[in-house]
């Protein structure tokens, strides 16, 4: 009887001891963890299903896209205080970025961005008219450019990245071409929103992709960005006329309210701007690699932004056409004149119609690509 009690005895501990090594050898994972991509549902444009795709690292910082225009909706990150706030504008729905003075908030932009001066540029010998959607000239891709139509979603290993691809067919638009879009927006351990573009097509055609957030890093407290410092690493702009065309002249900053070499308050020298700041610069690049663009930085909530990007130029938007008339605002806020700004990486605008430019017509059998950082911290 005694032996069969040893026997009994030996069978449960070593019943026990396999159990916990099970347990061991295949841990749960903490109920603490978090998914770091989420998605729900934002709303329907036709028979085309919204979703908003909200990425996380674990800094907490977040950053949502949705598929329609490949639209950022927010990039939410930490002040000085430790708070944490939106610092870009944009809607509480998507009836705000469907309404038809939606001034392009956080969305992506094509075929092209920025103006090309009277709606028409000459291709090997052909003459190809756009629609004039700013006075004249067309802007931002024409009157349904890309950032007004259904972008394909896809996530990416990792569950920190999505990947958007768009057709857009040959004469959208009226530009020549079956163009193939793909970006992928990554939010990265540094607090760094990473865009990467890249596009094919199967006839030459110009192509200058952006995106077109407007940052307000004092996540609403302040109601402009006027007292935002802003650096840019460009000693030339492209002189415009007053229709906001390049003239082709590149002047020197130096001197002049364009002149943001070294650290400036936005509103120093606005005033003598005609109508704000709207222009491109020339930035200091070295090469076609990732290099240093400018900064952004809000005293009052120690919020910096830092630019990099593999483009040539940077657009400079003041917000200067917000009036306080958009609907379906976050939070009800009105957003005036200057609210935001834009720090738009691209190529120099109407550069079809400027041979000193930056060339902008893709061929086939080429690969477009680019890429731009927008990197958070504080200071």
């Amino acid at each position: 009887m005694r032996s069969f009690f040893i026997i009994l005895v030996s069978v449960l501990l070593f019943t026990v001891s396999s159990c916990k090594s099970k347990k061991n050898d295949n841990p749960v994972a903490p109920a603490s963890a978090e998914k770091r991509l989420s998605e729900k549902f934002f709303g329907t444009m036709g028979t085309d299903t919204i979703i908003e795709y909200t990425l996380t690292n674990t800094g907490k910082m977040q950053v949502s896209i949705i598929n329609y225009g490949g639209t950022v909706t927010s990039i939410k990150t930490k002040d000085k205080e430790g708070k944490t706030g939106d610092v870009i504008l944009g809607y509480k729905s998507l009836n705000g970025y469907l309404q038809k003075e939606n001034p392009y908030f956080g969305c992506l932009v094509g075929r092209f961005g920025n103006r090309i001066a009277n709606a028409k540029f000459i291709l090997e010998g052909k003459t190809y008219t756009l629609a004039a959607n700013d006075g004249s000239n067309s802007l931002h891709g024409g009157n349904k450019g890309f950032d007004k139509v259904y972008w394909k979603a896809d996530k990416q290993p990792g569950d920190s990245s999505i990947k958007l691809t768009y057709i857009s067919k040959d004469n959208e638009e009226g530009y020549p071409g079956t163009l193939t879009t793909e970006v992928i927006y990554t939010l990265t351990s540094a607090n760094e929103l990473k865009i990467d573009y890249s596009a094919i097509t199967d006839k030459p055609t110009p192509v200058n992709l952006t995106n077109h957030c407007y940052f307000n890093l004092s996540a609403g407290t302040d109601s402009t960005i006027l007292n935002h410092l802003l650096v840019l690493n460009a000693a030339k702009f492209t002189e415009v006329n007053d229709a906001l065309i390049p003239t082709g002249i590149l002047p020197d900053v130096k001197g002049t309210p364009m002149d943001f070499t070294s650290a400036k308050q936005i509103g120093k020298e606005i005033a003598a701007v005609k109508g704000g700041y709207d222009h491109n610069w020339v930035l200091n690049k070295k090469s076609n690699a990732l290099e240093f663009a400018g900064s952004l930085y809000h005293p009052g909530s120690g919020r910096l932004m830092e630019v990099f990007t593999t483009e040539p130029g940077i657009q400079f938007y003041s917000g200067n056409f917000l009036n306080g008339t958009l609907q379906y605002t976050r939070h009800g806020q009105k957003y005036m004149k200057h609210a935001g700004l834009c720090l738009e990486t691209q190529h120099f605008p109407d550069s079809p119609n400027q041979p000193s430019f930056p060339n902008t017509i893709l061929k086939p059998g080429e690969k477009y690509q680019q890429t731009t950082v927008y990197k958070f911290s504080l200071k």
